[in-house]
């Protein structure tokens, strides 16, 4: 099961995913961002993540092609960032809390 939550503050909008990326899930959160504003920063927190599948990684690496920036904090969000090589935040907890 997949739980999104979004925020939007000071032109950024934070896409949180908790759970499992799968098939259903991936695909939903990538009609979200497409119909989002494409002024606004994209972020996507992947923190909480528990599985990836194929299709959640596909889909990552499209949202990665709209410039979002990723937060991982624990060793497998990490890990599924390294491997797709998708940017990193350099300092997450602050700029969560700046956009929140």
């Amino acid at each position: 099961m997949l739980r999104v939550q979004t925020q939007e503050s000071d032109g950024v909008l934070i896409c949180r995913l908790e759970g499992r990326f799968t098939e259903k899930g991936a695909e939903e959160v990538r009609t979200l961002v497409t119909r989002c504003d494409s002024k606004l920063e994209l972020v996507v927190d992947l923190t909480d993540l528990m599985f990836i599948d194929a299709i959640g990684e596909e889909v990552l690496l499209f949202v990665k092609r709209l410039r979002a920036q990723f937060i991982a904090e624990t060793s497998y969000s990490r890990d599924v960032c390294e491997r797709l090589r998708l940017p990193l935040i350099s300092q997450p907890k602050s700029y969560v809390q700046n956009a929140g």
